[in-house]
């Protein structure tokens, strides 16, 4: 197998842990309360943020690992 190939594989496999620790990271950091009518909203925005970088770096990474795998070829 070309090495090439093997350092994409990696890169996708790597950038789909990214993007689930990205999109777990937003939803445990966004919550919202209904109190008696009122919606208080107690996200943590710094949190939120993290989770987008997140998956921002996972698409990188995915799209960098898609180019390698086809350019091996």
């Amino acid at each position: 197998m070309n090495p090439s190939k093997i350092i994409g594989i990696i890169l996708i496999v790597i950038s789909l842990g990214l993007g689930y620790i990205g999109i777990n990271k937003i939803a445990d950091n966004t919550k919202e309360i209904n109190l008696l009518g009122l919606k208080i909203n107690a996200s943590n925005e710094s949190g939120k943020q993290q989770g987008y970088l997140y998956l921002g770096l996972g698409v990188i990474l995915l799209v960098g690992g898609i180019y390698t795998v086809n350019k091996s070829k």
